[in-house]
């Protein structure tokens, strides 16, 4: 019973967590990043594998740094705990409006991030993140020329 009542302590504080990682990005915060990601953490954002929280940090502002506001919703969250590791599964619809000339344009992406997480001294931390284009909609130039992943310039 006991671990059942953790599990579920340990469910909701990896959905605050994530909730928390959408307005870190929407309100362009990049030193919190490591209240979600180790310092060690592997991602593939859709341009390839890189490993830190310093391309974390790298690749989150590369493609943020040329929008105006943004707005990420979460939805459909499913968090699987198993001791001190846990996987989970969020749908994401990702609003980006560009800036400056390019301000009329927005981009809509939606897909899932998939996440794998250890509980750390300092909490419970993404480890692992691939996230996947299900759907896009507008103009990818919101984001920026530099920004835009392999799956959204093809």
């Amino acid at each position: 019973m006991m671990t059942d009542i953790q599990a579920l302590f340990d469910e909701r504080e990896i959905a605050q967590t994530l909730s928390r990682l959408t307005r870190i990005l929407d309100k362009r915060d990049w030193d919190s990043l490591d209240t979600v990601f180790a310092d060690d953490v592997t991602f593939d954002y859709g341009r390839g594998e890189r490993v830190g929280i310093k391309e974390m940090r790298e690749e989150v502002s590369g493609f943020l740094v040329n929008c105006r506001p943004t707005l990420h919703l979460l939805g459909s969250s499913l968090i699987e705990v198993n001791g001190d590791t846990a996987w989970s599964e969020v749908y994401v619809l990702a609003r980006h409006q560009g800036a400056g000339e390019r301000g009329h344009l927005y981009f809509d992406g939606t897909g899932p991030w998939i996440d794998k997480w250890e509980r750390r001294a300092n909490g419970w931390r993404i480890v692992r993140r691939d996230i996947a284009l299900n759907v896009a909609q507008g103009d990818p130039a919101a984001l920026g020329s530099d920004a835009l992943p392999q799956a959204i310039s093809e």
